[in-house]
């Protein structure tokens, strides 16, 4: 815990993706209560736009979300490796792009109020085709969508996953665009 007294985690479930457990938080004044918490190892997300102006979106399903959402390429960090590694790999393996030029983005909490989860976000330029390599467990469609139209779908709605509409608007300043 940052910033505060020490804490005792009971684990309840441990997973491929996520830890669960009970996290007992004692206070430096002496207070303490149960928090439910979801430890995750982070991800990584990537704005790639190519030199037209176009933004690779996926439309993917997403079983929890209960449909498709429209988002940017992204995955989950893998033992050892990079966040920045990460975003490579997963804009390959999903969108079928690699990049010369990376810029950070910075990064997001995505659920601070029980999960540490950070994902690092990037924005990709000078893109080429790679072979797509998605997972099996993966529904995926990858599109170029003009950046502007993509801002307007932040805006008006029709992109609701959280790491894409914060990617968007911090990268579209950098392809000087704000839609």
């Amino acid at each position: 815990m940052t910033g505060g007294g020490s804490v005792v985690r009971t684990p309840v479930y441990q997973g491929k993706v996520v830890d669960l457990g009970i996290e007992t938080a004692h206070l430096p004044d002496g207070r303490s209560f149960p928090l439910e918490i979801v430890r995750h190892p982070g991800g990584a997300a990537t704005v790639a736009v190519d030199r037209d102006g176009r933004v690779w979106l996926l439309r993917q399903y997403r079983h929890a979300a209960g449909g498709w959402l429209w988002e940017i390429p992204a995955g989950k960090i893998d033992p050892g490796e990079a966040p920045e590694a990460t975003a490579r790999r997963e804009l390959a393996e999903e969108a079928g792009v690699a990049a010369d030029r990376w810029i950070s983005l910075g990064s997001i909490h995505t659920t601070p109020g029980f999960c540490d989860e950070v994902i690092h976000l990037y924005l990709a330029r000078e893109l080429h085709a790679v072979a797509p390599r998605p997972e099996p467990h993966e529904s995926i469609e990858a599109h170029r969508i003009p950046l502007a139209e993509a801002m307007e779908w932040a805006r008006s709605g029709h992109i609701s996953d959280a790491k894409t509409l914060v990617a968007l608007f911090r990268a579209a300043p950098w392809v000087g665009h704000d839609g």
